[in-house]
């Protein structure tokens, strides 16, 4: 098993929402607990899974790449997600990531020597308003991210 047990009581608690044949329902649910223990999505877990939930590891596959969430590879410690779609590249988001990119020494899709840090473009996070915007390791938003309060972010994060 590439799961823990308690990985798996969090995934019955999932398939126990839907009916019996609609146990594919909590595929998306499955692989994000997996991927808070694990870190990541490995082809090995994706079929775990799909023997688990009882459907094809082909449809389990296609729900892990089509949605940007899941981590397909290891990613380092603090994922920061830049979000730079239009709304957000025209405030301040092509900035906001282009010095993580400095800072970090990394480009998007990288992840530092030491492991600490992935950077990755992120969709639309639906807080336009409050552009830039990042998030971390897929939990915590953070809003109106000037080179200040970046550098601040990456310092705590180192610690």
């Amino acid at each position: 098993m590439l799961l823990s047990e308690q990985c798996y009581k969090k995934i019955d608690r999932e398939l126990a929402k839907y009916p019996a044949d609609q146990r594919q329902s909590a595929v998306m649910a499955s692989l994000a607990h997996a991927q808070v223990e694990l870190g990541w999505i490995s082809p090995e877990v994706m079929a775990e899974l799909a023997d688990y939930i009882r459907m094809p590891a082909i449809a389990v596959q296609e729900v892990a790449t089509f949605y940007n969430m899941y981590n397909l590879k290891p990613v380092g410690k603090h994922k920061i997600s830049v979000c730079t779609n239009l709304p957000c590249a025209l405030s301040g988001g092509v900035r906001a990531a282009n010095h993580l990119k400095e800072k970090l020494g990394i480009d998007f899709r990288g992840t530092t020597d030491d492991g600490a840090f992935t950077l990755v473009e992120g969709e639309c996070m639906g807080a336009c308003g409050d552009a830039p915007v990042m998030l971390v390791n897929d939990q915590r938003m953070c809003s109106f991210m000037s080179n200040e309060k970046i550098d601040t972010l990456v310092e705590e994060l180192k610690k």
